[in-house]
């Protein structure tokens, strides 16, 4: 194993987006993943990047995971769970918009944080620990208390623990226990990375500002505001700066926009501890990212160099 691990928690699911003619072409993606694939795409060979889910022991399990550790992506963490299989979505696009329709409700992912003491070794292993607000969605309510009970013992030993609400109503039970549970998942991270888009329709904030006090008044040390088109605010310790977004000629696809910016920041960041040099490399990564059909661009697509 590389000398310094970036551990990211969640759910990698099935993906059918369309390829003409009535066809769909098959994949793998989840938001987790996705920021875990523009890391391990981004960060020096001194870091490894390790993916944690549940899979099931069918095929499609084996072929994910196959998928997973040929990007180079750690696997050994993953649980595989007896008569599981993994989750479905298909992108719907239009006008590089999209929208999923989703079969989840009874993947293997569900049980990911099942099995508290596994969970732990995994979160211990890791320096860095990504997880976002689908991957508490997705959980029965005990096991996301189990996941963030983890995950505020790494914060308290000085880990980097870095949180995305990426706010999904429908994932969840209710929008108090929404509210609720996305707070505690900021209230346990160093640094959130929220979509100001999402905190305006979902929480009511007014404004970016408001967005950032919110987090930070919750416990969060640092937070990164994505707004899409009119770029991300930071506020690094107290300390705020603005990027601008990248111009893209033509928008194809906004699959991944937020998760292939979380990854190429944190690589970025990682390397560099400068937040608003992390923030203008992800933004060009990311503009590249949604030029490009499909959640997850090839490196060599992305212009990348000297890695």
């Amino acid at each position: 194993m590389n000398g310094r691990r970036f551990l990211s928690i969640g759910e990698c699911m099935v993906e059918l987006s369309q390829a003409g003619d009535g066809l769909l072409r098959k994949g793998f993606a989840g938001d987790t993943f996705n920021t875990a694939w523009y890391a391990r795409a981004c960060l020096g060979p001194d870091w490894s990047v390790d993916y944690f889910t549940a899979l099931g022991d069918d095929a499609m399990s084996d072929e994910m995971a196959a998928f997973i550790a040929g990007a180079g992506i750690g696997t050994n963490l993953i649980r595989r769970i007896k008569g599981k299989t993994p989750g479905l979505y298909m992108i719907n696009l239009k006008n590089g918009e999209r929208s999923f329709s989703y079969w989840r409700d009874s993947s293997a992912a569900r049980s990911l944080a099942a099995d508290p003491d596994h969970l732990r070794e995994a979160v211990e292993s890791a320096e860095v620990i990504y997880f976002s607000g689908i991957t508490l969605a997705i959980l029965p309510q005990e096991d996301a208390a189990t996941l963030l009970s983890e995950i505020r013992r790494a914060k308290a030993v000085g880990k980097l623990v870095v949180f995305d609400p990426n706010i999904r109503p429908r994932l969840w039970s209710s929008y108090d226990v929404m509210h609720t549970t996305i707070s505690e998942g900021a209230r346990s991270s160093v640094l959130v990375m929220p979509s100001f888009d999402d905190e305006a329709a979902h929480f009511g904030d007014d404004s970016i500002e408001a967005t950032i006090h919110r987090y930070r008044a919750l416990g969060a040390l640092d937070v990164v505001v994505k707004n899409g088109a009119d770029g991300v605010n930071l506020n690094f310790g107290g300390e705020e700066s603005f990027v601008p977004a990248e111009k893209v000629e033509k928008v194809v696809d906004t699959t991944s926009a937020g998760d292939s910016f979380n990854g190429a920041f944190l690589a970025r960041y990682l390397e560099t501890q400068d937040a608003p040099a992390a923030a203008r490399f992800a933004a060009k990564v990311a503009a590249r990212v949604v030029s490009e059909h499909g959640a997850l661009v090839a490196k060599e697509k992305l212009g990348l160099r000297g890695r």
